[in-house]
């Protein structure tokens, strides 16, 4: 039980070193920011976070770079998160993606996500499953913000 967090500060160490391309620094987050993990599927935390997310707050993202993990393909996205509550922060999705839609991703498109409100950690996921309607109230009510 104890130093468990010196012994998860060593492994976000080593990811780091191992792919420098995922580290903060690199994906443009803070130090609070956890870290990409090596396997979700294995993590208990990354598939907690996953399931909080599928029910998470929506926003609006707009695509920055992505980074390929591995050739399923597995990917990590950097998306600038803009809220309904006008709060903007640099978010991270750590989605499996198919060939076609790894293809489409351009920079500067914009993309639903959702995001944990309550615990505000960077994560984001894609929000496949979005009201196209909702999405559009939710744009236009960010444009007419950023009008005034």
């Amino acid at each position: 039980m104890f130093g468990w967090k010196k012994k998860l500060n060593d492994l976000n160490d080593l990811m780091a070193q191992l792919r420098p391309d995922l580290s903060r620094e690199s994906l443009g987050v803070g130090p609070d920011f956890p870290g990409v993990a090596p396997n979700p599927l294995l993590s208990s935390d990354a598939r907690k976070r996953n399931a909080e997310l599928r029910t998470g707050a929506l926003a609006l993202g707009v695509l920055v770079d992505w980074r390929e993990v591995n050739g399923n393909p597995r990917v990590v996205l950097m998306f600038d998160v803009e809220t309904a509550d006008g709060i903007s922060f640099r978010g991270i999705a750590d989605e499996d993606l198919t060939i076609t839609e790894l293809t489409r991703l351009a920079p500067g498109q914009t993309l639903p996500v959702r995001y944990r409100s309550a615990v505000m950690d960077h994560y984001v996921a894609l929000a496949r499953d979005a009201d196209p309607a909702h999405v559009q109230q939710l744009s236009d009510e960010i444009a007419s913000r950023k009008r005034t």
